[in-house]
């Protein structure tokens, strides 16, 4: 669900940047009023888990369309919705800058779309109503199915009113809306399954941590060593080896795009702001679409023709894009966890 440039028009965009930019300034400033020098650590890993997750792309089953998690309502149960957004806007600004996925000029809506909704609508309006103050395994499972879905949703419909709002783009509503809606439902379901197996497994080994997400007083990190190495373990194993098998099949939203207007991908107008941004991008991203530039630029996991790529795609560029990309959020999340202790909110 990344929108690229070419949905969007510069009023549009820099709206949304200020939207978001705003989001992350209120943000910061209320981690700090419960920030702990253990919680940076866990934000970071988390953030590298989502990453890498965000990378294997599976297929929906009888629609030829794949999807991917989102992964904000991971971390919003993990960390609390101010930490998770902040996670969420490095993900996506890493994934825009060194990876080419989904454009600077849109970055603002993803950011949004991604993060908004599901940290701060989804988390606390649905999970934590079903979730409670003492969550079960039912209650975990139920509410983030619910607010997996419904947080998805909610994302998709703010890419079509974006879209809408910007019209440059050849998606008319209805028809956009009518396919965009249901395919992203389909993706909701599973990133709920995956959601409430990630709050499980993390409530099983440490209670305290969901408890402590949940809370507004100041974040007493736990001994947490073995769930961190765990996450580690698998995000490595995720971005490096797991990413060879994602779906070959467009994303809901390439796959929602080809059938309104028969094209997974819309021509960038070349022209003022859009010449610039993609310039920019073109000079940051040094593994677009998550592959060596040697190899055409192309990301050999989900080829230019679906359902035509080998698969699984056996690739050194995605592992090395995997391993990377999980580097750099770490590091980013890590250098936003600095500044907010060096800086810290004055009473």
């Amino acid at each position: 669900m990344h929108m690229a440039d070419a949905l969007i028009s510069p009023v549009v965009g820099g709206t949304m940047w200020a939207a978001s930019g705003g989001l992350l300034v209120w943000s910061g400033g209320k981690l700090k009023e419960s920030l702990d020098e253990g919680k940076v650590p866990l934000m970071g890993v988390l953030g590298a888990f989502v990453f890498a997750s965000q990378m294997i792309n599976f297929t929906i089953p009888a629609t030829g369309s794949s999807g991917h998690l989102g992964g904000g309502m991971i971390l919003a149960i993990l960390l609390g919705p101010h930490a998770a957004f902040l996670c969420m806007a490095s993900i996506l600004t890493v994934q825009a800058l060194f990876f080419a996925d989904g454009g600077l000029l849109a970055l603002g809506c993803n950011i949004f779309n991604l993060g908004l909704f599901p940290c701060f609508v989804a988390y606390p309006f649905i999970y934590r109503k079903i979730a409670g103050d003492r969550p079960t395994p039912r209650r975990i499972l139920v509410g983030s199915m619910a607010g997996s879905i419904l947080g998805l949703l909610m994302g998709a419909s703010g890419v079509i009113l974006e879209t809408t709002f910007s019209g440059i783009s050849e998606l008319p509503l209805v028809t956009f809306a009518f396919l965009m809606l249901p395919i992203h439902l389909a993706i909701g379901i599973v990133e709920g399954l995956v959601t409430a197996a990630v709050a499980s497994f993390v409530w099983k080994a440490r209670p305290e941590v969901l408890a402590l997400a949940a809370g507004a007083r100041p974040f007493v990190y736990p001994p947490i060593r073995n769930v961190l190495i765990g996450l580690l373990a698998v995000t490595a194993l995720t971005g490096g080896a797991l990413s060879w098998f994602a779906s070959a099949h467009p994303d809901g939203l390439e796959w929602s795009m080809f059938r309104t207007s028969g094209k997974e991908e819309l021509e960038t107008p070349e022209n003022g702001p859009y010449t610039f941004l993609g310039g920019l991008q073109e000079k940051t991203a040094v593994l677009p679409d998550y592959a060596f530039k040697e190899s055409g630029g192309e990301d050999p996991a989900r080829g230019e023709a679906p359902g035509q790529a080998a698969w699984p795609a056996i690739d050194a560029g995605t592992s090395f894009s995997g391993i990377v990309g999980a580097l750099l959020t770490m590091a980013l999340v890590g250098l936003i966890g600095l500044v907010l202790r060096r800086y810290p909110r004055r009473t």
